[in-house]
């Protein structure tokens, strides 16, 4: 059963001028479709029957099938992290949260940017709920809250692949430019609402098919 790359949620222009369609036609088109064709890769070798990327991030035996199974999902997560028109604050449920865990939105932006700038080579910073109570984050290479029971709201990815085409080494202004400009509050509020009514959270659509 082979794992499909998801489309797009949005056209290759739609995110500039912050993210450009060479960015997103390298990102998506290769990177992401690179890690799709790696699990796919190694299940027929292997044999295995797998339904869901979640599936092998918990019980894969081996780096080379989590790192790919892992990035393909990561990546699915963070296109939909992303939307055109994004940016700006968060309201409603979410609003609130922010405000009781982290004291007001600017302290988590700026526990965001640490955790982001603070990953030291390639990884992610991440948004997540954990016990109860909104989180900060961030994972090395393909790491994923989703190995540590935790579930994601947000991410954003800080592998230079993400932003070395339009922001070239300032990873700053990237992360900036993210929080400014193109985080999907919306997106992260359904996760969270989902979460709290004891529901199944967003499900990356790499979906095995027959």
């Amino acid at each position: 059963m082979p794992f499909i790359l998801p489309d797009l949620p949005y056209s290759l222009t739609a995110l500039e001028p912050h993210l450009s369609a060479e960015t997103l036609r390298l990102h998506h088109g290769k990177h992401h479709a690179g890690y799709v064709n790696t699990v796919n890769a190694i299940v027929a070798q292997s044999n295995l029957k797998v339904e869901s990327l979640e599936e092998i991030i918990i019980d894969a035996a081996g780096d080379a099938f989590f790192n790919a199974a892992a990035q393909a999902w990561n990546h699915t997560f963070y296109w939909s992290s992303m939307t055109p028109g994004g940016g700006g604050k968060p309201t409603g449920t979410l609003a609130q949260h922010i405000d009781d865990d982290f004291g007001g939105f600017d302290a988590f932006a700026e526990q965001f940017t640490t955790a982001a700038m603070g990953q030291f080579g390639s990884g992610w910073a991440w948004l997540v709920y954990d016990k109860g109570h909104l989180k900060v984050r961030r994972t090395p290479n393909a790491g994923t809250p989703l190995a540590d029971n935790e579930t994601p709201l947000l991410t954003i990815d800080v592998w230079e692949h993400a932003y070395y085409v339009d922001y070239r080494t300032d990873r700053r202004f990237y992360v900036e430019t993210f929080l400014s400009s193109l985080v999907n509050w919306e997106f992260a509020s359904r996760n969270l609402e989902s979460v709290l009514a004891g529901k199944r959270p967003f499900a990356p659509a790499v979906q095995a098919v027959s």
